[in-house]
């Protein structure tokens, strides 16, 4: 019995020794980070936040930055970000991607109302265009795309089409404004973010005739200049071959030793494409 509460006393200082040098470690450890000052813990997100979503505790998290490379605006405590009890919350006033830095101009104020309006540039507007499934790309375009937008208008051989803006971004399609949707669908409305001028000269467009969306390339953000192009620009007498192109050539024998190339006219029937020779015969 000696033998074994002897044995129990060496474990439990064991455990009490060794559970004082835990603590010392993780003070000596908070004290470290807290006199790091190069170091500040600020709120991200932790999982996705759709457009207009609210903004949740079990969505955030905090990482580590380095302070001179934090941004203006961040949020370095919950309580600045989240709502006191029964409160209304902030809300994503764009789509929030996972691991993202929450930054106060990506969030509404405390129950305030998100609309697209918070995702205008500043003294840029918003402006609806009506289309349909031609004009509209089939449907495939999505909040967050860029387009040029194309007039049509005249009549006959006057029947003409220019390029009026260039490098649009879409903020809504009907009425989903959310960029994470990237599912298609035959849209009636496509609401752009434009300047005023560009606001005015759409204004115009819109009466003046039909309006078609040209959908972008990712990679494309370069704008270029472009004529209007006339139908008797499309309606050519020939075919669009610009001249000095290469002809097919054929060598032809004349004799034992004369080889000569000639050129050749292809002409085609039904079942066959013969070569005709038209400026000699071959002996």
């Amino acid at each position: 019995m000696r033998v074994k509460s002897l044995l129990m006393s060496i474990f439990g200082i064991g455990l009490a020794g060794g559970a004082v040098l835990w603590t010392q470690d993780q003070l000596e450890r908070n004290q470290a980070a807290a006199v790091d000052a190069s170091i500040v813990r600020v709120v991200a997100v932790s999982e996705d936040i759709p457009f207009g979503s609210p903004i949740e505790s079990h969505k955030l998290t905090t990482i580590e930055w380095p302070a001179e490379a934090v941004p203006v605006g961040v949020f370095t405590n919950y309580n600045d970000v989240l709502p006191t009890a029964g409160g209304e919350p902030r809300r994503a006033k764009r789509a929030l991607a996972q691991g993202e830095i929450l930054l106060a101009s990506k969030v509404s104020e405390f129950g305030e109302k998100v609309t697209i309006v918070q995702t205008l540039g500043e003294g840029n507007r918003a402006m609806a265009i009506n289309v349909n499934a031609q004009t509209g790309v089939g449907g495939f375009v999505t909040p967050g795309d860029y387009i040029d937008i194309v007039l049509t208008r005249g009549r006959d051989e006057e029947l003409r089409a220019i390029t009026i803006l260039q490098n649009i971004r879409i903020i809504g399609v009907d009425q989903q404004a959310d960029e994470e949707i990237d599912r298609p669908g035959i849209a009636r409305t496509v609401t752009v973010e434009v300047t005023p001028e560009q606001s005015q000269r759409l204004a115009l467009a819109q009466k003046a005739g039909q309006l078609s969306l040209s959908l972008r390339s990712l990679d494309e953000t370069e704008n270029k200049p472009l004529e209007a192009v006339r139908l008797s620009d499309i309606l050519l007498e020939k075919s669009p071959v610009e001249d000095g192109t290469p002809q097919p050539v054929v060598k032809v024998r004349r004799g034992i030793s004369d080889v000569q190339e000639e050129k050749v006219t292809i002409t085609a029937t039904d079942d066959e494409v013969p070569l005709t020779d038209t400026s000699s015969t071959v002996n």
